[in-house]
């Protein structure tokens, strides 16, 4: 990779996924050298934009914070949107992504017991094809392992795996739909999630472990953080928003309040503006011999 960015002549700009926060030698060079290599560094969180100061030594004026991007989606009422999908009058929680074992489903359906004993209409929808990585090695093994932990746990009627992978009109119902969104992910690491993005963007209550970009967007009441590897406190916490709807609903709008930023119209004039300082910054500092002019002899 870096034999591939010393021979580029454009401006290069980089954007973050994950930022290991207990990184080995070897990561930690890595990141390092990377960011060293580029014009800009992305980050889509300020949580991440200070560990890559603190923690990894990176000069801050390097390091650009722009949200992860979403639609500009109304509030709605779940109630609506749940009729239209088949789930009028039961509760719905979501999780939604390339199915696969770092989304941490395992997690939510051993909690959904102490769940259905309180809320026994309650449906959990996991919706997303399975990874094709996972697919290409194990085929189905991964999602046919869910469903037969949803068997035995004896939840037939209270799971339902939707096996594709949805465009955005179709993502848009079912998150208008749910009443809680779920991001049970197990990897504390993980610098920033599409799914937590888009349901704050959609107003929804949000349940989900605290890996580092859910700790830092859903601070301050905008959702609610479960240890990860506890199926009792998600349980807990997922009996408590279903059974109050007024902080269902103030979870929900405090989200929507906070993702205004996160729009894509304002995400992407922010990549407009990144793009146009670092390529006047290229333009001053390229020597005039890379421009095309010849110097000319005194």
């Amino acid at each position: 990779m870096f034999d591939f960015l010393s021979t580029l002549k454009v401006p290069v700009v980089a954007t973050l996924h994950t930022i290991p926060r207990t990184p080995t030698a070897r990561q930690r060079t890595i990141l390092a050298d990377l960011v060293a290599s580029v014009d800009a560094t992305v980050v889509m969180s300020e949580a991440a934009a200070t560990l890559l100061t603190t923690d990894y030594g990176v000069d801050a004026r390097r390091v650009e914070v722009i949200p992860h991007g979403v639609p500009d989606l109304p509030l709605a009422d779940p109630a609506v949107l749940k009729a239209a999908l088949g789930f009028e009058g039961r509760e719905l929680i979501l999780s939604f992504g390339l199915l696969g074992p770092d989304k941490g489903y395992e997690l939510l359906i051993d909690a959904l017991p102490a769940v259905v004993a309180e809320h026994p209409d309650v449906c959990y929808v996991i919706v997303g094809a399975t990874h094709p990585d996972l697919l290409e090695g194990a085929g189905e093994a991964y999602r046919q392992g869910l469903i037969a932990r949803v068997k035995a746990l004896k939840l037939g009627n209270n799971v339902q795996f939707v096996d594709t992978f949805a465009g955005r009109v179709e993502m848009t119902r079912w998150l208008q739909a749910a009443d809680v969104v779920v991001t049970p992910y197990p990897d504390l690491d993980q610098a920033v999630s599409g799914a937590l993005s888009y349901a704050m963007g959609a107003g929804r209550a949000i349940v989900s472990t605290p890996y580092a970009y859910a700790a830092d967007l859903l601070a301050d009441g905008r959702g609610v953080l479960v240890p990860t590897a506890s199926p009792g406190d998600l349980g807990a916490a997922l009996n408590q928003v279903l059974g109050d709807d007024e902080l269902r609903a103030d979870l929900g709008r405090k989200a929507y309040e906070y993702s205004r930023r996160m729009v894509w119209s304002k995400v992407g004039a922010q990549y407009r503006d990144l793009f146009k300082r670092v390529g006047a910054a290229a333009l001053v500092a390229a020597p005039l011999s890379s421009l095309g002019f010849t110097a000319l002899n005194a």
